[in-house]
């Protein structure tokens, strides 16, 4: 039931494609991310919280059909139907069933809830699609709760010394996260492209907290001690090197190994991540109870030899997905 072909992941009875990279004629879209949701598709098929996301991200005139999550389409003898993942606000699997078969393409996902979006919904099929950002059995998550309390330290540490805190984290999905965490803590500013996010959940009924949107066309001012949450394309850029007494910390799954790459010269780190840990692939891999499981992206090569070794049959295969939290886009500025 699945093919995987130069423009992405195919479903020859349904006749359409799944989070595809190049043109289609028809697109089913897990999640709003990038990686995941491109330009240039005829028709486009989401579930309603990603809808108003996806027009902000590829344009308002887009063709877009919406859905809820259990709720059944037959596409050309395929029964279709999307279901929680657990990743960020509307994100969904596909499941895909035709004859009695059944196929699921997870997208990106994650177990533990966040409190903010749908928690992942486990789906039995023959076929699964995994993701393996952080498939090593290094990634391992700390509560939510946890991560949320230590972070909140840090702010409130900062704050008695007069020092502003400035979090990196991606506009879509973990921007959201840290200001629910931190809320109660200290004023929030934002960036104007997690403004833009922002109103997208709110036009869905999402409530997030109070925040302001900060102006980086002048040089920001009274803010000591304040909590600043930018995306991060401006990390060590001279905006944020211009607010004075200010630490900065990177919110990503790969702050849970201490010293990868430009995250070096941040002054604090906390692993918070929208997609699953090591126990956390497992344990949705062994709950779909699937024949055959296809990983894609992130530790592709080590996650589908351990399933191997383990009795359940896996295949690497090659997307152009991988993972927001190495990407440096922005909404566009209005």
């Amino acid at each position: 039931m699945l093919e995987f072909r130069r423009e992405g992941i195919y479903c020859p009875q349904g006749n359409f494609y799944i989070d595809p990279w190049l043109p289609v004629d028809y697109a089913i879209i897990t999640h709003a991310h990038s990686d995941h949701a491109r330009v240039g598709m005829k028709k486009y098929l989401c579930h309603k919280l990603t809808e108003p996301i996806l027009r902000l991200r590829l344009g308002s005139d887009i063709q877009v059909q919406a859905i809820e999550y259990n709720q059944p389409i037959t596409i050309n003898n395929v029964k279709v139907s999307l279901h929680p993942a657990g990743h960020i606000l509307g994100s969904a699997q596909v499941r895909m069933e035709y004859k009695g078969r059944v196929a699921v393409a997870s997208g990106d996902y994650k177990i533990q809830d966040d409190g903010l979006c749908t928690p992942f919904e486990p789906v039995r099929c023959h076929e699964f699609i995994s993701e393996s950002t952080f498939g090593l059995p290094v990634y391992n998550w700390l509560p939510v709760s946890q991560i949320n309390a230590n972070m909140a330290n840090w702010v409130q540490d900062n704050k008695a010394n007069g020092i502003t805190s400035i979090l990196i984290g991606y506009a879509l999905g973990k921007a959201q996260r840290i200001m629910k965490a931190l809320e109660g803590v200290g004023d929030l500013y934002v960036h104007y492209a997690i403004d833009r996010v922002n109103r997208a959940f709110t036009d869905s009924g999402i409530q997030l907290p109070s925040y302001q949107t900060l102006d980086f066309s002048n040089k920001p001012k009274g803010l000591e001690g304040e909590i600043i949450i930018v995306p991060p394309s401006l990390f060590g850029s001279n905006m944020l090197k211009g607010i004075p007494r200010a630490y900065t910390a990177i919110c990503s799954g790969w702050m849970q190994v201490r010293g990868a790459r430009r995250w070096r010269s941040a002054d604090a780190g906390f692993a918070i991540s929208d997609h699953a840990d090591w126990q956390g692939l497992l344990t949705a891999v062994k709950a779909c109870e699937a024949e055959k499981v296809y990983v894609t992206h992130g530790f592709k090569s080590e996650f589908s030899r351990y399933l191997n070794e383990s009795g359940v049959e896996a295949q690497e295969i090659t997307t152009a997905f991988g993972s927001e939290e190495e990407l440096d886009e922005t909404i566009p500025k209005e």
